[in-house]
């Protein structure tokens, strides 16, 4: 399965209920004038972001807050690039969900959904 059919299983099984997911494509082109153009939240940011509910204790009863998400998508011996490494140990950092899937079992761990 290539990285963009697991990308997209991953975004349909998981990206449901508690869990909102969403395709960041990042990279750079040339407009018609030549200028460059980039997009995506940033570079080395992750193939899959979004959010997760997570039900608070005491101090915030009742409430339901969303966790940023960040899935890095590799297919089975991919590699990460260091801006992509980063990138989740800073999500991770900021009490964030981040990690690498290489299937919807590792992406369900990385949502703490199983």
């Amino acid at each position: 399965m290539s990285e963009q059919e697991l990308q997209q299983r991953i975004r349909l099984e998981l990206g449901t209920g508690p869990v909102r997911l969403w395709r960041n494509n990042v990279g750079a082109l040339r407009d018609e004038r030549g200028r460059l153009v980039t997009y995506g939240l940033c570079k080395g940011s992750s193939d899959l972001i979004g959010l997760r509910q997570v039900l608070i204790g005491p101090e915030h009863l009742g409430q339901t807050l969303a966790v940023f998400t960040a899935i890095e998508v590799k297919a089975p011996g991919g590699r990460l690039r260091e801006e992509q490494r980063s990138f989740l140990a800073l999500v991770e950092r900021c009490g964030g969900y981040g990690g690498v899937a290489r299937s919807t079992a590792e992406a369900a761990r990385v949502l703490r959904l199983s």
